[in-house]
């Protein structure tokens, strides 16, 4: 009998099953059985199911309606006449469960956990100045008088070959398959799952949710924040009901506007500096209201606590924001120009950048750019984008001074390169603003309410310290001022 030999300091390595395993072990349970239906890239997925062997118990159907009549015909007209959109997704989804709930008795097959697979996706285009995209998706069973659970996500396409993305997808399709049949009690590693025998270059997800009783218990936000700190996706966006948004159908074509910080919490300044930036930026040439959106920023830098992600700071500050009516960015951009060039790709568009003093004296620092072949110059090729401006909050100087752009210091051997900018319109004075506000600071607020000390509250825009002392964020207790006052 052969035995495993185990040497001194081998470490513990999860093992990954093969496509093929995956696929052959849900053709193999004899209670797993549902559809497929693919649009846009072939067949991929259900392939590997017919390659696994023992596939006749697990695919009732396998369908691709690629001809846009048959496809509407089966699944119905959408709104907007496109036909990768995550409505079009969850009516793929519907219409072939409600299919097998229809044609198949339960009586006939008690113990069944029906499911159904779907796609729809463009591939890169033959100019290939689009890599592609599609939404991807399963509605499952776990028990068989159970209500369906779904996983929904959004994919872009790294490849710049047909064949490629094709392949690539139908591997995420059998992991999505398996995952959700036998890793649905961890949706953290479901994501990490998506990826078995796939690279990062090969694939980005920047959208997932889940839905169901098996997924009851999970915050979809706080999934979004998982895809940015594995690396599967630069950034995610929630919509001001805090609910998780695709980056593209929300940037598309629009004037932006952001504010970066840590918002730990947001405080009288931010929305000063909010409202002062965004009347001057709306005063910009092609600048409407109505095509406008504003984009509070947190970097996933400013979420680490001892080098991990603290997810319920995460938490206070999104619902913060969010209950505001704000728009909310979470991204792995270190640098501003990371930020400008990551829009770019979804709008030509004006933007602008909200900041204060001491933020843009940053920026002209050398050392963030060292790792650019170009450094700091290739950095301000992209960080001025176009019509790109910085509208500049003042400061309090060591001496009490007020600090603007005129008055600020760069290093010496920056500040040529700094009066080009502003000689050329690139940074403007925000003038109107609360000289009150200059005395608040996040951090001093922070601590404040963590030593429970009294005075924060009218620091804050309104009604956010009542959040805060209802939820009891940020590290308020209640508790602990009544004992001060005992």
């Amino acid at each position: 009998m052969d035995k495993k030999i185990k040497l001194k300091g081998d470490r513990v390595i999860e093992q990954i099953p093969s496509i093929k395993d995956k696929a052959l072990r849900i053709n193999l349970n004899e209670n797993i059985y549902g559809t497929f239906a693919e649009i846009g890239a072939g067949q991929e997925t259900v392939r590997h199911f017919f390659r696994a062997g023992g596939s006749s118990g697990t695919i009732a159907k396998a369908t691709s309606a690629y001809d846009k009549d048959f496809s509407d015909v089966i699944y119905g007209i959408e709104a907007d006449g496109r036909y990768v959109t995550e409505s079009r997704l969850k009516k793929m989804l519907s219409h072939e469960v409600n299919l097998i709930e229809k044609r198949l008795s339960r009586a006939k097959h008690p113990n069944k956990m029906f499911f159904s697979y779907a796609n729809t996706v463009a591939t890169i285009d033959f100019a290939k100045q689009f890599k592609g995209h599609g939404w991807v998706g399963i509605r499952f069973q776990i028990e068989p008088n159970e209500d369906y659970n779904d996983i929904i996500l959004h994919i872009r396409f790294k490849e710049t070959d047909v064949r490629l993305q094709q392949e690539t997808l139908g591997i995420l399709g059998v992991n999505l398959i398996y995952s959700a049949f036998y890793k649905h009690n961890d949706p953290k590693k479901i994501l990490r799952y998506l990826y078995d025998h796939l690279d990062k270059d090969q694939l980005e997800i920047d959208t997932i949710n889940f839905s169901g009783p098996c997924f009851k218990d999970v915050d979809n936000r706080l999934m979004s924040l998982q895809l940015v700190k594995n690396g599967m996706t630069d950034a995610v966006i929630f919509d001001p009901q805090a609910r998780n948004v695709l980056p593209a159908a929300i940037l598309y074509k629009k004037n932006i506007l952001t504010l970066r910080g840590s918002f730990r919490p947001v405080t009288k300044v931010n929305m000063d500096m909010y409202k002062e930036s965004l009347k001057m930026f709306l005063n910009e040439n092609k600048v409407d209201a109505e095509n406008t959106l504003v984009i509070f920023e947190i970097t996933l830098s400013n979420l680490r606590s001892d080098g991990e992600i603290d997810e319920r700071d995460f938490m206070d500050r999104a619902e913060l924001l969010c209950s505001l009516g704000q728009t909310v960015m979470i991204s792995n951009f270190q640098e501003y120009y990371r930020v400008v060039e990551y829009f770019s790709k979804y709008t030509k568009a004006r933007m602008g950048l909200a900041m204060g003093v001491n933020n843009l004296v940053d920026i002209f620092d050398e050392k963030y750019y060292r790792h650019l072949s170009g450094g700091i110059l290739e950095a301000f090729g992209k960080l001025f984008y176009r019509d790109m401006k910085v509208y500049l909050y003042p400061m309090l100087g060591e001496n009490g001074e007020i600090l603007n752009s005129e008055t600020l210091k760069v290093h010496p051997r920056m500040k040529e390169l700094y009066k080009f900018f502003k000689f050329n319109g690139k940074v403007v004075d925000i003038t109107n603003f609360d000289p009150e506000n200059l005395e608040v600071f996040s951090r001093e607020v922070l601590k404040m309410i963590g030593q429970n000390k009294p005075g924060w509250e009218t620091m804050l825009p309104p009604g956010v310290a009542e959040i805060i002392k209802k939820k009891s964020l940020f590290g308020y207790n209640p508790n602990a001022l009544l004992e001060t006052s005992n």
